[in-house]
């Protein structure tokens, strides 16, 4: 009996001990992965996040109080852009790697590459003018003197038909007696029994009538002198076309020729725009092409107009090129001299585009930064073309479907500057002085030199 309770204390006692010891191990394995996984990283140096160029080989706080960050040889350094062994292969050289975090807080966006056929406008001045024809000038075919004036100054508006001057002619009086004694001569000669008589009467007649057709008198003034038998006295000049009345060379009591210029019409209601449009631009505008028309003020709302000719000179002085526009004028609003400004609309084929602000322009240069996935940004090299609004065509250097850094561009060129400089160290520079070189962490810390006293000399 007690050696059955001694055989059942044994066995308690061994199961309990393996208990333990199986624990133990377990929790030895836990806490000797960590040291092991830290173990595996082995740190190059420590850096100072804000500033990249200082390395030290020992943990601390940097001159300007930051903390100094490890520097792992198995992966790409957060502080100085440098690619691991292991990514080096796929990414492209000058890649750099921003964080996730690190991207939010400087406000990085991105925007995708895409084809895009957009207008693009082609803005310029333009000088309001008259349409050349339909401008009309006023003319008697008659000697004359100029008995009455209706339309008695400058800026008159006229319709056509209306009554401008009346004019005494003794030519047209004569010519005009000629006609009725001709009537008469013709009805003397239908009771004549030869034939070639009345056709005779007949010729004098229609030539009589027509010599006063030729001098512009109307068909209701020639009846009124058949109808009456009397001469008209003072013939009246009626407006040829409607419009403002832009020159009046018309008095009472002058004498007028054929050569006289009495009055200008000019209809406004249809006008003529000049713009100046430079040469790099020309090729890009053609014969019919449509044009918006707008005031300088901005008040009232822009007139469409079309391309109607395009001169064949360049002007050798502003290497400009005269584009002549035709549009309504309704209201009046545009005045002959009057500047406007002109904008075409020029369509232009389907081109990669990205937003204006994803491109660093430097002048000599522009760059894009290109995402590569993982954090990393690729600054690339690009050729921009013309620009639609808000954005840039690029003709070289990107595909579709790529995504570049649409705004904190300039914040991450930063980044990529202090992350080249930090892994250039060591680099030829172009002064010829050799570059600060990394810390390695097995060479001894440079021991400070003494200042150099200054020895002071008496004479």
């Amino acid at each position: 009996m007690k050696v059955m309770k001694l055989v059942k204390l044994l066995a308690l006692i061994t199961l309990l001990a393996a208990t333990f010891a199986s624990g133990y191990l377990i929790r030895a394995s836990k806490r000797g992965t960590p040291a092991r996984a830290v173990a595996e990283r082995r740190v190059l140096y420590y850096v100072d996040a804000m500033n990249p160029a200082y390395h030290s080989d020992k943990p601390g706080v940097a001159p300007d109080g930051m903390a100094l960050e490890p520097v792992y040889a198995d992966e790409p350094t957060a502080a100085t852009g440098a690619i691991g062994e292991a990514t080096r292969a796929s990414v492209p050289p000058g890649a750099i790697k921003i964080s996730p975090e690190r991207q939010q807080l400087i406000g990085v966006k991105f925007a995708t590459v895409e084809w895009d056929g957009q207008t693009r406008l082609i803005r310029t001045v333009g000088k309001v003018t008259y349409d050349e024809t339909r401008v009309a000038h006023v003319h008697t075919r008659f000697d004359g003197w100029i008995e009455k004036v209706f339309v008695d100054f400058t800026g008159d508006t006229i319709k056509q038909g209306e009554p401008m001057l009346t004019i005494y002619s003794p030519e047209m009086l004569a010519s005009q007696q000629e006609l009725l004694l001709a009537v008469r001569a013709r009805d003397l000669m239908r009771s004549n029994p030869l034939a070639s008589a009345e056709q005779h009467g007949e010729s004098l007649f229609q030539a009589a009538k027509r010599r006063l057709e030729l001098w512009q008198l109307s068909e209701d003034q020639i009846q009124q002198v058949l109808t009456t038998g009397e001469p008209i006295h003072s013939i009246t000049l009626r407006a040829p076309a409607g419009g403002f009345v832009t020159e009046r060379n018309a008095f009472p009591n002058q004498k007028v020729t054929p050569d006289t210029d009495l009055y200008t019409i000019t209809d406004l209601s249809r006008i003529w725009i000049m713009a100046d449009v430079f040469e790099s631009d020309i090729t890009s505008i053609k014969l019919g092409d449509p044009a918006y028309v707008m005031f300088p003020n901005g008040g009232a709302p822009s007139l469409a107009a079309k391309v109607s000719y395009i001169q064949p000179q360049v002007d050798p002085m502003t290497r400009t090129l005269k584009v002549r526009l035709d549009a309504n004028n309704p209201g009046l609003r545009m005045k002959p001299d009057m500047f406007v400004n002109v904008e075409f609309g020029v369509a232009s084929a389907r081109q990669l585009v990205v937003p204006a602000d994803a491109v660093l322009d430097t002048g000599d240069r522009q760059t894009v930064f290109v995402d590569l996935g993982d954090g990393y940004l690729e600054p690339r090299q690009v050729v921009v073309g013309s620009r639609f609004g808000d954005r840039l065509a690029i003709t070289h250097g990107l595909s579709a479907g790529e995504r570049v850094v649409s705004s904190g561009t300039f914040l991450v060129d930063s980044e990529s500057q202090l992350k080249a400089a930090a892994s250039g160290m060591g680099k030829p520079q172009p002064g010829g002085a050799p570059a600060a070189t990394p810390m390695d962490p097995s060479m001894p810390m440079p021991e400070p030199k003494a200042p150099t006293p200054k020895v002071h000399r008496h004479d």
